[in-house]
């Protein structure tokens, strides 16, 4: 990561990694160095030693701890309201690793749960990755006070060349653990599934910014590898799944920042058959054998287009190299969701396709927040007390974190809304278009956001991330699509 301070070595001093009991990365404070002027040489040369014990420890490669497959491991979240548990159930191995190989320790994002490998016999942390779940989403709701549910969860981890333990925590919205399992995984062990091909066709139709044969390896070390899944396509409608999957393809990269960084995504397509077309509409009574399993109406909202079958979803995905998954609906129906690091699903022929793919896939890819309100949720999912970790929101708890850097000198906190901007429902002329989209790129601090009208606060008055109205991000949330692509893809 960037190194912002001018001390010497502030990035490798002041950042040392331990585990902590509760399996959680600290960071220790830096060394202060002794007092007195006779200790100045010796504490240089103790600063110089640890520079250099730091230099070499971060000079250990992804190769000397991880043995380039995939390690799968699937979970139960389960629970009421007041009381969440985590479970183990599978190990799987596939033969191709296609995440990170750098920054294996850091994470761009806090998210909702963590999942972290530590070495065995030393405690070093190995590799962290964070996530959010329909589980946590779901803890939010009515139900949750009168029902315990269930639901699947399912990570890829590098696999590690010797034993391991790993820890898995999930957090409340005030950021506290709530539920927490540490379990050992050995590379040996022969219950681990040796996982090969399932007989699911699949095919690039995207390789680091240029259509290349599909003979050609894919660069999965320097790209971010997405995976759309057919949802709701039978065989005879697979020619129009390709098709689909090319507007995919299109509208995502004819949005910057996408489109400025398209040569850092692969993107394959895997042609999952289902015996019905269309999706399924339980609303209407329409039930449809899909292989994802999704449906429209989860938590009764009758948009939320989601699957709780992650498991399912992952056994199409065993022979696919992939960090991002796209579940694509053969659907015409308005709905959608996108969940930080777990999945994006859209449906493929509304007339909003276009603005509601980049919308969710802020969600799934950058941890982007929904910047709307409605005051319609049961449960407060940003309280008062607590920064949010999403990079679009803040209660202003701590500000300076999310982007107090590129506010305008003078720019009033909370940022009345200008008059000046045209309501999104009532847009009768070009120039009001204009009007609308310029004030996406006006950077303030509006109240409104993450579905509470007061004490959440969103960049700009308008954004992607707010309405389907107008074609950009606002600055805020382009920087930050800008800066997990380059955490995904630097120093590989």
């Amino acid at each position: 990561m960037e190194c912002k301070n001018p001390a010497p070595c502030p990035s490798l001093m002041e950042r040392k990694v331990v585990s902590s009991a509760d399996g959680m990365s600290i960071y220790s404070p830096p060394y202060k160095g002794g007092a007195g002027g006779g200790s100045t040489g010796a504490v240089f040369l103790l600063s110089l030693a640890l520079c250099l014990v730091a230099v070499l420890a971060q000079a250990q490669t992804f190769d000397d701890d991880f043995d380039g497959r995939t390690l799968r491991l699937d979970y139960v979240f389960a629970g009421t309201a007041t009381e969440q548990h985590v479970f183990f159930e599978h190990a799987y191995a596939t033969p191709q690793w296609a995440g990170r190989r750098a920054h294996l320790t850091d994470v761009p994002l806090r998210g909702n749960g963590q999942i972290a490998l530590y070495d065995h016999q030393t405690g070093r942390q190995l590799f962290v990755h964070t996530f959010s779940t329909l589980f946590q989403e779901w803890l939010a709701t009515e139900e949750a006070t009168r029902v315990a549910k269930a639901f699947q969860a399912s990570y890829n981890v590098p696999m590690p060349r010797r034993t391991v333990d790993v820890s898995v925590t999930l957090t409340d919205f005030h950021d506290s653990i709530v539920a927490r399992l540490q379990h050992t995984i050995d590379p040996a062990d022969a219950l681990i599934r040796q996982l090969g091909p399932n007989g699911i066709p699949h095919y690039y139709i995207y390789k680091g910014g240029a259509l290349t044969d599909a003979f050609a390896d894919a660069d999965l070390a320097g790209c971010i590898d997405v995976a759309i899944v057919a949802e709701g396509y039978t065989k005879a409608d697979m020619p129009k799944f390709r098709g689909d999957c090319q507007r995919t393809v299109d509208a995502l990269f004819a949005h910057e920042p996408f489109a400025s960084l398209k040569h850092r995504f692969n993107v394959v397509c895997v042609a999952a058959p289902s015996l019905a077309s269309g999706p399924s509409v339980p609303q209407q009574r329409r039930w449809n054998l899909t292989p994802a399993a999704t449906h429209y109406d989860t938590f009764y909202s009758d948009r939320y287009l989601m699957t709780q079958d992650m498991h399912r979803l992952y056994d199409l995905l065993c022979d696919v190299p992939f960090e991002q998954v796209i579940v694509l609906v053969n659907s015409d129906i308005y709905g959608g969701g996108g969940i930080y690091n777990q999945l994006n699903v859209f449906p493929a022929d509304h007339p909003t396709f276009p603005q509601v793919l980049v919308h969710e896939f802020g969600h799934g890819y950058a941890g982007l927040g929904d910047e709307y309100f409605y005051d319609d949720q049961y449960a407060t999912m940003y309280p008062a007390d607590t920064e949010p970790w999403e990079p679009n929101l803040t209660t202003l708890v701590d500000f300076a974190s999310k982007w107090a850097d590129m506010l305008p000198t003078g720019t009033a906190v909370p940022t009345p809304p200008s008059t000046d901007v045209p309501n999104y429902r009532h847009i009768r002329t070009d120039q009001e278009r204009q009007r609308l989209n310029e004030a996406t790129q006006r950077v303030g601090v509006f109240e409104g956001g993450g579905y509470q009208s007061h004490g959440v606060y969103r960049p700009a008055q308008e954004c992607r991330m707010k309405i389907n109205e107008v074609e950009h991000f606002c600055p805020v949330c382009t920087r930050a699509i800008q800066r997990i692509t380059e955490f995904y893809t630097s120093v590989k």
